[in-house]
């Protein structure tokens, strides 16, 4: 089996950054990604990935069978978002596991928030992002994007059992995809996938991460 490495591993915080500078561009500016408003924000931070991330989304898209394409639900996420999703899911871990220590409710809640200091979406090198019609209309891929694993039954998990065959054959085309443009999976949800964060630097096996903590969004 598989080792699935949480964000919570100590190996990804000791993993270096060489921070490059490099801006962050909207999503939306690109005329041939879709992308989707229900995380939508006062200031389009959602909308926004690092140039290198814009770059290989297109790879990506590209690569997907006629009539499919990529639907992007969230980018770039403010630290102080990131922090108010992690405590807020630390806190229903610890109401489901009250006797739990510390390093375990970390473990649990970075199943699917990740810990704010080492987070990739703060990056600007993540996206959660779905696939659909040339239309718009949504795929079957086993779960709603950010199903937490209570609700989904642990289906979240890229690698789970117990979803459909056109939803893991979905689930296939997006991952072949996003591997070939130089992404990485978080394997406890089906949708996250990052390039040049910490995590990916680790998986990758490189000596450090070219993206960390990214700048918010400036108005034009």
């Amino acid at each position: 089996m598989t080792e699935i490495i949480l964000l919570s591993d100590p190996r990804v915080a000791s993993t270096g950054v060489a921070e490059t500078g490099e801006r962050l561009v909207d999503l939306r500016a690109t005329g041939s990604l879709l992308v989707d408003a229900r995380q939508a924000d006062d200031d389009g931070s959602y909308a926004h990935v690092r140039a290198g991330v814009a770059d290989r989304l297109l790879d990506a898209q590209k690569r997907l069978p006629t009539g499919i394409r990529l639907l992007v639900v969230e980018g770039f996420r403010p630290p102080a978002l990131q922090r108010r999703y992690y405590e807020e899911y630390a806190t229903v871990m610890r109401a489901e596991h009250p006797t739990a220590p510390p390093t375990r409710i970390r473990e649990l809640t970075s199943a699917y928030i990740s810990p704010p200091e080492v987070a990739p979406h703060v990056s600007g090198g993540a996206v959660d992002l779905t696939l659909c019609t040339d239309d718009g209309v949504e795929l079957p891929l086993g779960t709603e994007v950010n199903a937490t694993p209570e609700e989904s039954g642990g289906r979240c998990r890229t690698a789970a059992p117990g979803i459909t065959a056109e939803a893991r054959s979905h689930r296939d085309i997006l991952g072949q995809a996003m591997t070939a443009a130089g992404f990485v999976n978080y394997p406890t949800e089906w949708w996250h996938w990052s390039y040049g964060d910490r995590y990916w630097a680790l998986l990758s096996g490189r000596p450090a991460a070219p993206y960390g903590p990214a700048d918010r969004p400036r108005s034009a």
